[in-house]
This record gives C-alpha cells, sequence and structure tokens, in this order.
C-alpha cells in the first residue's frame, strides 16, 4: 500500500502504521515522519525547506527494519544498500 502525501494522512501518522502493522499490510509512506513512528518505509522528497530550488530533485528513501521483521519481510541487502537511512 502506499500512503499519498495529505494532511489527512499525515495527521493519522500513528494510526495508519499501527493499522497497517497490525493486519500485516507492507506500507510505503509518503513522508518519513510515518517511519519515525514505526511505518515501513518511506520514499519521497527532502523538505524543500532545507532545498535552494522550489522542485526537488533528490529523493530520500528510509526503511523501519523493525516494522519489516515484524511484517515477516526479509529485505534484501541490496536494498538496504540503496536506503539513504535504516531504522532499526
Amino acid at each position: 500500500m502506499f500512503v499519498a502525501p495529505d494532511s489527512f494522512f499525515t495527521s493519522r501518522r500513528v494510526q495508519f502504521a499501527t493499522l497497517a502493522a497490525r493486519y500485516g499490510i507492507p506500507a510505503c509512506y509518503s513522508g518519513r515522519e510515518f517511519v519515525e513512528v514505526g511505518g515501513l518505509m518511506n520514499y519521497g522528497t527532502e523538505n524543500p525547506a532545507d532545498l535552494p530550488v522550489v522542485q526537488s530533485t533528490k529523493f530520500e528513501f528510509v526503511i523501519n527494519l523493525q516494522t519489516a521483521r515484524a511484517l515477516g519481510l526479509n529485505v534484501p541487502p541490496t536494498l538496504l544498500a540503496r536506503a539513504d537511512e535504516v531504522i532499526e
């Protein structure tokens, strides 16, 4: 499942991450704040305030290994190597 960038979803990020884990649904989120509260992974742009241009040119990939293990997923080493950050 991919959770799109939307204030409705972001305001309920703990609920989304908890329900996805409870029902064993691997989910990718649009913001790293989802991964920080237990979501599986994030692939999205950096914070626009950190960028010198309006359009994002760098994307960040974050994986939560604890959530992957809880879902029974084996994350390949090649995918872990591509991640910008791995949350244990």
